[in-house]
């Protein structure tokens, strides 16, 4: 790994909003997917290719191949330290969040690729349901974000600029 950084390199930012934006998408277009995925499993394959499955398809693998390239990207530029005189659990709790972040962004895709080309319905229910987690700890890191923002004052959102 490099040495320390102050900040999160211009690649690493535009990919993290980047991720963020195809999660939106992926969001948005999910109805679309479950509704292709009742069809496909009902014998009706030519509704299952429908735009908003198609998109659905598509933000996953990008997802995908952009959460493999943020994590070279950590691995070879690295991270900022953690924010100068922080309590130890706010840094342990960053990091297993992080961690948790990037597992999600890599099982959402694999389990719904495995699930709609593989047609494994039982990846398809864990697809959901850590898309569901992943919710939830985007939301945790946000939340986490404003407070270091606005409570705690320490300019950790700087790194992300």
């Amino acid at each position: 790994m490099s040495a320390a950084v102050e900040r999160y390199s211009r690649a690493q930012v535009v990919l993290h909003w980047a991720t963020l934006a195809l999660l939106l998408v992926s969001f948005i277009s999910h109805e679309g997917m479950k509704d292709a995925w009742r069809a496909l499993r009902q014998g009706g394959e030519a509704a299952a290719a429908g735009l908003g499955s198609q998109v659905h398809v598509w933000v996953g693998v990008a997802v995908l191949a952009l959460t493999l390239i943020r994590l070279v990207l950590r691995v070879t530029q690295g991270a900022p330290q953690p924010v100068a005189g922080q309590s130890p659990l706010l840094t342990v709790a960053s990091s297993i969040v992080h961690g948790l972040l990037y597992l999600v962004l890599l099982a959402i895709p694999a389990t719904g690729i495995a699930a709609w080309f593989g047609g494994i319905t039982d990846l398809g229910e864990v697809h959901e349901v850590l898309f569901n987690l992943a919710l939830l700890l985007v939301a945790g890191h946000i939340g986490a974000a404003l407070f270091h923002q606005f409570v705690l004052k320490d300019r950790l959102l700087a790194r992300m600029r």
